[in-house]
């Protein structure tokens, strides 16, 4: 495993810059009365705008141009190869479903590593205009009230615990009974809030996110941010979770542990 203790400058100016551009790419089409929405599933709704593959061309051509070397994964275009070791891992827009219903809880994650996994992330809110950063010895969020540091809350009773999930049913029936677990002994549950449920972690505002059926776009940017904040993420059975699957993103090792006490009973 390789050991970070200082990130590369230009990793950081790169991830702004991609930021940057999405933050364009999307807001010109938000809340937009004309905006449509294709759908990527035969049953069911998953929709696909024009802004997601607008936001991602225009990301994936800023490494092409300023990090040639690096590998890119993307959700709309796929793969990019690369020699360096890095990938860039990019979802244009998480939470899509967001964006169409006007909503500002979708947002861009971007996040870069290596066979590890991520060690470099930005959750960026473009229309609130908030932007969480994670990567070694860095973790801080810039927004309307400035640029402040990013810390994870200390640890409490799961009693005494705020728990988001973006579906109610989570996932498999399996899945949904073992979240509705957790749920139950928690004070408070919150639902829809895709990525930006994962800020809040980082941000000290809630101790746990429950999720399944993920897949690395989903996730790899929140386990960077919420890593440098202080947090854990990490699949239902304590292992690594940035391939995908079932997340739970915890503000600590102590309320990660309570969850974790009745996640691991879950059948694959």
């Amino acid at each position: 495993m390789t050991i970070r203790n200082d990130l590369d400058p230009d990793i950081l100016r790169v991830g702004h810059l991609l930021a940057d551009a999405a933050r364009v790419e999307t807001l010109a089409h938000f809340r937009a009365s004309d905006l449509s929405a294709d759908n990527k599933l035969s049953q069911g709704y998953d929709p696909v705008t024009i802004a997601d593959r607008a936001a991602e061309r225009a990301m994936v051509g800023i490494l092409a141009r300023e990090r040639p070397d690096d590998a890119v994964l993307g959700e709309e275009y796929g793969a990019v190869a690369g020699t360096s070791g890095l990938t860039w891992v990019l979802d244009p827009i998480d939470g899509t479903r967001g964006f169409v219903s006007g909503t500002p809880t979708w947002g861009v994650l971007i996040a870069v590593g290596d066979r590890d996994g991520p060690f470099f992330g930005i959750i960026d809110q473009p229309y609130i205009r908030e932007r969480f950063i994670g990567g070694p010895g860095l973790a801080t969020v810039t927004g309307p009230s400035g640029t402040h540091a990013l810390k994870t809350r200390p640890a409490r009773d799961l009693s005494d615990a705020t728990v988001f999930t973006t579906f109610p049913e989570v996932g498999s029936i399996a899945e949904g009974a073992a979240f509705q677990q957790v749920a139950q002994r928690a004070q408070l549950t919150r639902y829809g809030m895709d990525c930006y449920a994962y800020a809040l972690v980082a941000a000290g505002q809630i101790d746990l996110v429950i999720e399944s059926c993920l897949n690395a776009y989903d996730i790899q940017a929140p386990i960077a941010v919420i890593q440098a904040a202080g947090g854990i993420v990490t699949d239902w059975q304590g292992g690594p979770a940035h391939q995908g699957g079932r997340a739970v993103a915890a503000a600590n090792a102590d309320i990660h542990a309570q969850a974790l006490d009745i996640l691991r009973g879950c059948p694959a």
